[in-house]
């Protein structure tokens, strides 16, 4: 499973070790290819690849960030909606490339279309809906990430920021020489995306780790729903919560990310109790969350 980390300097020193090392493993760039498989298409694996390999041989030359939905030959017709030709894992910003001159890297999904289920805890008399749980990818996030626009590179430093992380891990890193955390914080005024961006990127992660990981489960936990309104309840929520994640989290083979959304609310508990305006409870469930991801971040 995989969470992810807040500090700007690590940030941006971790995209540069990605970098360096990508760069030094091999000399042509990496281009990523997402291919769209269709519910009904038996094709393994290994033939679909091949397939799109030599359709996109014979383009030769290929509009990076493009997608395409028509082909000549009928085989492709009956197993993949769209071909999506993403971004080169390098420093050049080509707008076209020569498929030769790159390593393709393919990735194959299908969509969930299930939508979400709901988790609920118990409180009391009744139950509160807590979490809800996407089967990734979902059809309700496709096309997500590339309908957003920012102003500097930050979907691309996000995924680079994940694969150092798990470089990291995978080369059993050293956290006391080299300290990196699995929690990313995401902040600036309503309305500027930050939601949908955690979304759009829990959707590409299931896409692009398709090789580490069986399955991805995107978790999205509103902070609202952690306070109860019974006494010393609060902090008993919390662990119910993150136990399952933790539960979640046991399986390998399935990458886990988790979504806190609008979590300023539990910094507003813990300065309101800080200033004797709140009860205690509230203390109790911000260092309850603080504690959970700390153990989720070992």
């Amino acid at each position: 499973t995989t969470t992810i980390t807040t500090s700007t300097v690590l940030f941006n020193s971790q995209v540069f070790i990605y970098k360096f090392i990508k760069m030094a493993a091999d000399g042509c760039p990496v281009l990523h290819v997402e291919i769209l498989q269709k519910m009904n298409s038996t094709m393994v694996e290994k033939k679909l690849i091949e397939e799109v390999g030599s359709f996109l041989q014979e383009k030769k030359n290929i509009n990076v960030d493009s997608i395409i939905k028509d082909f000549p030959m009928s085989l492709l017709n009956d197993h993949i909606v769209h071909i999506r030709i993403c971004e080169l894992d390098s420093a050049c910003n080509m707008k076209h490339v020569d498929i030769s001159m790159t390593q393709p890297q393919y990735h194959i999904y299908q969509l969930e279309s299930y939508g979400p289920s709901i988790e609920e805890l118990n409180e009391g008399e009744e139950d509160i809906a807590a979490a809800s749980y996407w089967m990734l990818p979902a059809t309700e996030f496709e096309d997500l990430w590339e309908n957003l626009i920012y102003d500097s590179p930050i979907k691309e430093q996000l995924l680079k920021f994940v694969r150092t992380t798990l470089l990291f891990s995978d080369r059993g890193l050293n956290k006391n020489i080299i300290s990196w955390n699995k929690v990313i914080l995401l902040h600036g005024p309503p309305g500027t995306g930050k939601t949908s961006l955690c979304k759009a990127l829990a959707q590409k992660l299931s896409i692009r780790l398709d090789s580490r990981y069986k399955y991805a489960q995107f978790v999205e936990i509103n902070s609202h729903s952690l306070f109860s309104k019974w006494f010393s309840e609060s902090g008993k929520l919390v662990q119910k919560m993150f136990g399952k994640i933790t539960e979640l989290a046991d399986d390998h083979a399935l990458l886990v990310i988790v979504l806190i959304d609008e979590v300023e609310s539990l910094t507003r508990a813990r300065e309101s109790s800080s200033k004797g305006s709140d009860p205690s409870d509230a203390v109790r469930v911000v260092n309850a969350v603080l504690t959970q991801l700390d153990q989720i971040n070992k």
